[in-house]
């Protein structure tokens, strides 16, 4: 027997929710993007803001999705990813930081030793904290369930659904 479309995945509204696979950088834009969908010269993104401005990102310029971004450590491993970071940032501080891009290279940097003690000093540069740190705000503003583990879990079940009625 057929299963009804009503019933179906196909006719239930999608959550919006977002995860860091859904987000990138471009390079030599502010801010962070939504990826929308591919398209013939490259990618639609839509940025994450108040003007929601869709630009087409072609072959000329670097994407970085948030999820592949890491950052280097000086432990065994030599990175943690940034979705661990961020979740950390979360806990510790909540969407108060005390900190912002503009702060002071000395505060930023004792910003992150209280956040991830064992960052690479030498490989993590005052710039990479002024990225994490703007970006914290934006995904707090635009996007708080990346930092949620409830939706890690959801899509987690989700994905281990069998479809039977």
């Amino acid at each position: 027997m057929a299963k009804s479309l009503i019933n179906s995945d196909v006719c239930r509204p999608k959550k919006n929710t977002m995860e860091l696979k859904d987000i990138a950088s471009l390079s030599g834009k502010s801010g962070l993007f939504k990826i929308i969908a591919p398209a013939k010269s490259g990618v639609i993104l839509e940025s994450l803001d108040e003007a929601q401005t869709k630009i087409v990102a072609s072959t000329n310029h670097r994407i970085s999705i948030l999820s592949e971004i890491s950052i280097f450590t000086t432990t065994k491993e030599g990175n943690i990813h940034l979705l661990e970071v961020l979740k950390k940032i979360k806990k510790d501080f909540g969407n108060d930081l005390g900190v912002n891009q503009d702060s002071d290279p000395k505060e930023l940097k004792a910003f992150l030793k209280s956040v991830l003690p064992e960052y690479d000093e030498n490989k993590v540069y005052v710039s990479d904290m002024k990225k994490l740190v703007r970006w914290c705000g934006i995904l707090a503003q635009y996007a708080p369930e990346v930092f949620d583990d409830a939706v890690v879990r959801e899509k987690t079940s989700e994905d281990t659904k069998t479809g039977n009625d």
